[in-house]
């Protein structure tokens, strides 16, 4: 359950030509009928591929994968929402919910981006509170599936 052999092989390959292991995934969490239930204190990066639930803090990126439902409240740095959220969310960098991803809750953040085909049901709020003048805050693709 906790870093499959496809996490372990991205680490492999990271070593063989030379990259940084730091900008991998530093734990997989996957299992079609996994379901985990807590709070969970992440140093580095994590990628879901089940059910989670509870509070996550996260010291790098959160990934919510296709198969990913994340039902908790959130403080990371960046986030990448592949499957669904639904939560309170502060995300220090950047959140992006891509065409797949599905999210209903509140985010606090200074980078907010929705593919199309994604859908966002929620509140978003800028880190510091106020918008800026000078450039838009957060770049909106598409709303709502299909439209």
């Amino acid at each position: 359950m906790f870093g499959d052999r496809k996490g372990q092989q991205k680490a492999a390959a990271s070593r063989d030509n030379g990259t940084s292991a730091s900008s991998i995934t530093l734990m997989t969490v996957v299992g079609d009928h996994a379901r985990l239930e807590g709070k969970f204190e992440i140093a580095d990066s994590i990628e879901i591929e089940c059910e989670v639930s509870g509070e996550l803090h996260v010291g790098g990126k959160l990934v919510i994968g296709e198969k990913g439902t994340v039902n908790a409240d959130v403080q990371t740095v960046d986030a990448v929402i592949m499957g669904h959220y639904e939560g309170t969310m502060v995300a220090t960098g950047n959140v992006e919910i891509t065409e797949t991803g599905r999210v209903s809750g509140n985010i606090q953040t200074d980078s907010l981006v929705i593919a199309k085909g994604g859908f966002f049901d929620g509140n978003v709020t800028k880190m510091n509170g106020q918008p800026s003048a000078q450039r838009p805050a957060y770049l909106i693709e598409d709303k709502r599936a299909g439209q």
